[in-house]
């Protein structure tokens, strides 16, 4: 049986906290709604998916406001909906990753080593998954790399994600083969800068040590308190941070490593320099 997805988990959770607030057992919300504890206990738990109508139920009960009722509605739906990644065959952490994305109002990520990948070009995205992937070949690359570019959608949608990226100086200088792969890459990152949606900073080789010393890390924010969940990719693994203590230690991390880094201004000058010394 495949594993519940974030979004499952996220309304579960939901659910039983509103339950717990409003102080009813699961035998109660029996028998006011009709629904089964146990059928109560698999929705809390994201043992099983949840129906629209059902949980639209739970939250009259509940009395949940509107804002929240809509974004718990909308995870709901959502856990049934296919998305254009699904006809690609990727991991599942992947696949909800994409998931996430599509339904997260903003994402603030931090790389230390590699360019953000809502950000990359093809062929840098070519590279990078070449280089961590290390034995996959060109033809399992290259549908990994499609879906890296469909991804980006999420940034010029009618309602755009509002993306906020650190990337670490040692990301712009690493080599990536290939003719003119790190200039174009670069380029990339001016024009994408532009977007009134995305703002990119460079957190210097010299800075002081920040809590970002150990490893990368993306906040998925939706706008909603408590809901925010953190990504960390490892090389065979990722991991979900989904308390909200843990994913508040990861907000203020990335604020910190937001005033360690260079302006904006800044930040896009040294781009732009960078780009003119690129040699491939």
């Amino acid at each position: 049986m495949a594993p519940p997805t974030v979004r499952r988990r996220r309304l579960g959770l939901e659910l039983r906290r509103l339950r717990e607030q409003a102080k009813l057992t699961l035998e109660d919300v029996e028998a006011r709604t009709g629904l089964s504890a146990s059928k109560l206990s698999r929705l809390e738990s994201a043992a099983r998916g949840a129906r629209s109508a059902d949980v639209e139920q739970l939250l009259r009960l509940f009395g949940a406001d509107q804002a929240l009722s809509e974004f718990l509605l909308m995870l709901a739906k959502d856990g049934s909906r296919r998305g254009w990644w699904q006809t690609y065959d990727i991991a599942p952490v992947y696949a909800d990753l994409i998931g996430l994305e599509a339904d997260a109002s903003s994402v603030s990520n931090f790389e230390p080593l590699l360019i953000p990948g809502l950000l990359q070009t093809a062929a840098y995205a070519r590279a990078a998954i070449g280089a961590v992937s290390m034995t996959a070949t060109p033809e399992e690359i290259a549908p990994l790399v499609e879906v890296r570019m469909a991804r980006q959608s999420v940034l010029t949608r009618p309602d755009p994600l509002k993306l906020r990226a650190i990337v670490h100086e040692a990301a712009l200088t690493a080599r990536a083969p290939g003719s003119g792969v790190m200039r174009d890459q670069l380029q990339r990152l001016l024009d994408v800068a532009d977007y009134p949606n995305v703002t990119i900073q460079v957190l210097p080789a010299n800075a002081e040590l920040h809590p970002g010393a150990t490893g990368g890390f993306a906040v998925l924010g939706f706008g909603q308190p408590g809901m925010d969940v953190v990504l960390l990719e490892h090389l065979n693994s990722s991991l979900y941070i989904e308390d909200p203590a843990d994913v508040d230690g990861y907000t203020e991390a990335f604020e910190r490593l937001t005033a360690s880094a260079l302006p904006f201004d800044q930040s896009l000058n040294l781009i732009a320099d960078m780009k003119k010394d690129a040699r491939q």
